[in-house]
This record gives structure tokens, C-alpha cells and sequence, in this order.
């Protein structure tokens, strides 16, 4: 064999454990991509909850 480049050792260990670190990351960020909102959407779905609470107890009638 002829190659110019030199042979590296490997940690099998290592390797494996790396292989299952990416897929974990590429498992998190579709998952984030799926379920996850962004901060923005987050805020505005509470402002939006807190204004219809508000409206509805404006509407509400007082018991005497």
C-alpha cells in the first residue's frame, strides 16, 4: 500500500460513542424543528391567553 497518508488509531469506544452523540443531536434537532417554538411565538401565546382572561373577566357578572 502506497499512501500518503499516515494510519491514525482508533478508539473504537471513542467512535462509537461519537456515532451515538450525532445521532442523539440530529434526534434533539428534529424533534426542535417538530415540537419546539421560538421565544416570540412562546410571548405571544402568552399575551394573547392573558388578554382573552382579561376579556372574560370584564364580561363576567357580579353575584350579590
Amino acid at each position: 500500500m502506497s499512501d500518503d497518508k499516515p494510519s491514525r488509531v482508533v478508539s473504537l469506544a471513542r467512535a462509537r460513542k461519537a456515532r451515538l452523540r450525532e445521532a442523539a443531536k440530529a434526534q434533539a434537532d428534529s424533534n426542535a424543528l417538530k415540537f419546539g417554538r421560538s421565544k416570540a411565538e412562546r410571548i405571544l401565546e402568552a399575551s394573547r391567553t392573558e388578554a382573552a382572561r382579561r376579556n372574560l373577566d370584564q364580561h363576567r357578572l357580579e353575584d350579590e
